[in-house]
């Protein structure tokens, strides 16, 4: 087990890692392929014909917002947790705006630049994508 500390945004983490071989995985060592393997033969099969939907379902993307100033954007995708900021509200460049979870991880998102809260795009319990929006600083 080897020990690190990681610098993200700041802060610092102390990891442990541990290094396994070529042939183990977390849970434990995975076993060799049978040496007997069968051949499966082959079938070869015809591609259908791909179904056309009369009314399909169009995905557009968020219209971005009217309001000019310094856009918050989601690093990734995820849920809004929790806002720490409100519309109207003054922010110092470094303040947590807001904590998006993604992978089962708390990401708090942070303001790039001073000013006013103009608009908040989000609300909490929304899933944003990554380029998503969040919040526009002015």
């Amino acid at each position: 087990m080897r020990k690190f500390r990681i610098k993200i945004e700041g802060r610092i983490y102390e990891v442990e890692i541990e290094e396994i071989s070529e042939n183990e995985t977390a849970r434990g060592i995975i076993p060799p392929p049978p040496s007997n393997t069968a051949k499966v033969p082959q079938v070869e099969s015809k591609p259908k014909p791909a179904k056309v939907e009369e009314n399909p379902v169009i995905s557009t993307p968020k219209p971005s917002p009217a309001i000019s100033g310094e856009e918050v954007v989601a690093p990734m995708p995820g849920k809004i947790l929790q806002l720490k900021v409100k519309e109207g509200d003054q922010v110092k460049e470094g303040n947590a705006l807001l904590i998006l979870e993604a992978m089962k991880m708390e990401n708090e998102i942070i303001a790039s630049s001073s000013g006013m809260i103009k608009k908040i795009n989000v609300a909490v319990n929304d899933m944003v994508d990554t380029g998503d929006v969040l919040i526009v600083i002015g």
